[in-house]
């Protein structure tokens, strides 16, 4: 009596795990699709480094710190960039000056003395020619010489250009600038402002900001050390948002498809976490044999981005995760594209 009675203890024990089990996959994994995946927490690195070059002044971080977007992490001694500054607002303020004499033309007293030398070149004129029309009638009687005549008419010619040239600077004193000059000056100023703009721009650079939420890795150089353009000052791990890198089979792909939810799992934590597939790679990763047999051909596998949307600490970038594809949202027979998180 008491084997069978053991024998029914663990008959009912058995029973209750059974169902057990089927509960649990009704309602913790009734939605899977029966396709698991693995992959890792992909490395998400920023190095980041100044535009411009100059002597390290102060760096704010340290390795570990959790910072934000916008937060100021490093900054250069920003004194030349401000003496260029200076001098760009300078040219701009040169070239302002220079522009508006051109649009504002000539001044009255300008004016006024242009049409003084017309006055005086005229009073030369008339009476170069009165002394010329003399000549003319002594030479007849031979009163004075033809050398005498000769230079009467060349002062008469002379005062005719000078009564000209006059008339002509009176001209352009009244018309003012020549259009040409005008654009030339306003492309005079526009390049002052650009070169003022870029300036100012470099001045901006002097401060090293973060992009987004991240945890420094590394600080790469100390304050006093002179750095260049380019040259990473820190290096920060991105937190958001967080990808896991997985590959699925040829065959698999026909239950996967872009908005696919998931749940994925570390090995060091028992927490659950969920996701959704946002990009399957259109290509094989490998280039296959010259002749696949059907063999071959299930060997062939595609990387997949999964948008992890329940993140927390415990996913660890270049963690192992286990991916279990669900069902729902799920499109089968999708083919595989591209598509933002």
């Amino acid at each position: 009596m008491g084997n069978k009675k053991r024998n029914v203890v663990f008959l009912l024990a058995a029973l209750l795990l059974a169902m057990a089990i089927g509960w649990f996959w009704q309602n913790g994994r009734g939605d899977a699709s029966g396709v698991v995946l693995y992959g890792n927490v992909d490395v998400r690195e920023l190095a980041l480094a100044f535009r411009q070059s100059g002597r390290l002044q102060s760096m704010a971080v340290d390795e570990g710190a959790t910072v934000k977007a916008g937060d100021v992490l490093a900054e250069l001694d920003a004194q030349p960039l401000r003496n260029a500054v200076a001098q760009a607002d300078a040219q701009v303020l040169q070239a302002e000056a220079a522009l508006l004499k051109l649009r504002a033309g000539s001044r009255k007293q300008d004016i006024q003395r242009a049409r003084a030398a017309v006055r005086q070149a005229s009073a030369n004129a008339r009476k170069a020619a009165a002394d010329f029309s003399r000549t003319a009638a002594l030479v007849k009687t031979r009163a004075i010489s033809q050398q005498d005549h000769d230079l009467a008419r060349a002062a008469h010619e002379d005062a005719q250009a000078g009564l000209a040239a006059a008339r002509e600077a009176l001209s352009l004193q009244i018309e003012g600038a020549r259009k040409e000059d005008i654009a030339a000056g306003e492309a005079a100023l526009a390049a002052a402002q650009a070169a003022r703009a870029q300036a100012q721009t470099a001045l901006a650079d002097a401060r090293l900001v973060t992009p987004s939420d991240a945890v420094v890795l590394a600080r790469v150089v100390e304050p006093g050390s002179m750095v260049s353009p380019q040259q990473p000052v820190y290096t920060l791990s991105l937190r958001a948002p967080v990808y896991v890198r997985a590959y699925a089979s040829a065959g698999q792909l026909g239950r996967i498809a872009v908005g696919t939810p998931v749940r994925m799992s570390t090995d060091t934590a028992g927490k659950v976490y969920t996701g959704h597939v946002g990009f399957i790679s259109p290509r094989a990763e490998f280039t296959p044999k010259a002749v696949e047999t059907a063999s071959l051909r299930t060997d062939l596998v595609y990387r997949l981005r999964i948008v992890v949307t329940s993140d927390d600490a415990g996913l660890n970038q270049g963690a192992p995760v286990t991916i279990e594809v669900l069902e729902k949202s799920a499109a089968p027979n999708a083919a595989p594209a591209k598509a933002a998180p």
